[in-house]
């Protein structure tokens, strides 16, 4: 593995019983850059943490985390990665500060008062310190585990849907930590339901289907790979049929409809389409219109494009993952 990558993988497998959670998974994310790893439920993603954070031993490939091997060195790994799962790792019995010196200790960090006066303020906890963490709401508590995962300053953090369930300011407070940890040189992995979250924070993006990993880049370059949205919103609900239609033409994509709205709208395959050509054709077509317009791809536009989202091989991987 060269220096560049903080995490590398080979043809990564995992099984559970019948059920092939991953099918050679090819993962490289560079140091100092924020990885956002997307794909439907069941898809494999849990799992590919699992693996690359040492919990799991893979049934066929090959990875290198932090510059070590995960099978042959696993505990050097550990010793420079943190994670943060889905559930939190906080002693509900012991206040803010107390979990956090806990862990600083656990780990053997240098002087964990410090340091954990300093994760307490990054995170909006220092006035509630000395307070339970069980007194502590949903929010304060996942900030809270992120920053008992932040101790020992990883080379490698591994974030499993960190803000799942969060409100916009505990949520917007772990985005700007992120941010800060790659600053910092921090190498992170994401896993994410929000797509906002990858757009916001990610420098690539590993899309993962069935099991593999589909398509990757930049979310500017896979929102290139997806032509505009174009929608048509017209004043007879009898026309939306016709609207339709032009859509299906100019932009070989088939429609969906909003007939509350009275608007049908699809994602163009064509990256030439213009809003003059769409309006032009509407009106050669008799389509009365109301509103058309023609927005830039978003990343979910490219996660219903370029994932099966209804593919049932793999549909329950991540529970059968947790049964694990």
């Amino acid at each position: 593995m060269t220096s560049t990558y903080a995490v590398l993988s080979e043809g990564l497998e995992k099984r559970y019983g019948k059920v092939h959670a991953l099918r050679g998974l090819d993962l490289a994310v560079a140091e100092g850059t924020v990885c956002g790893v997307l794909g439907p439920n069941g898809a494999g993603k849990t799992t590919a943490v699992r693996l690359l954070t040492t919990l799991l031993r893979p049934d066929a490939g090959s990875a290198r985390v932090a510059g070590h091997d995960l099978t042959r060195e696993a505990a050097a790994v550990r010793r420079r990665i943190s994670v943060t799962g889905q559930d939190t790792s906080v002693d509900g019995d012991l206040t803010g500060r107390q979990n956090l010196l806990l862990f600083g200790r656990l780990h053997r960090v240098r002087g964990p008062a410090g340091r954990t006066a300093e994760l307490l303020d990054r995170f909006g906890l220092a006035e509630a310190a000395d307070r339970p963490a069980s007194t502590y709401s949903g929010g304060m508590l996942r900030r809270l585990d992120l920053a008992a995962s932040l101790i020992r300053r990883p080379e490698v953090l591994f974030l499993d849907e960190p803000t799942t369930g969060l409100d916009p300011v505990s949520r917007t407070l772990i985005w700007d930590a992120v941010r800060d940890l790659t600053a910092e040189g921090t190498t992170v992995l994401l896993t994410t339901q929000y797509l906002e979250e990858a757009d916001q924070l990610a420098d690539d993006i590993a899309l993962v289907d069935r099991g593999r990993v589909a398509h990757t880049g930049s979310p500017a370059q896979l929102k290139a790979l997806v032509g505009a949205h174009a929608e048509v919103v017209v004043t007879d609900p009898d026309a939306l049929t016709k609207a339709a239609a032009v859509l299906d033409r100019l932009t070989g994509a088939q429609p969906s409809f909003d007939h509350e709205r009275g608007a049908v709208g699809a994602v163009s395959k064509d990256p030439t389409l213009t809003l003059p050509l769409l309006v032009r054709t509407l009106d050669a077509a008799g389509v009365p219109l109301l509103d058309v317009s023609l927005r830039p791809p978003t990343l979910d536009d490219v996660f219903l494009r370029l994932t099966d989202t209804t593919a049932p091989a793999t549909a329950t991987t991540d529970d059968k993952e947790r049964a694990a």
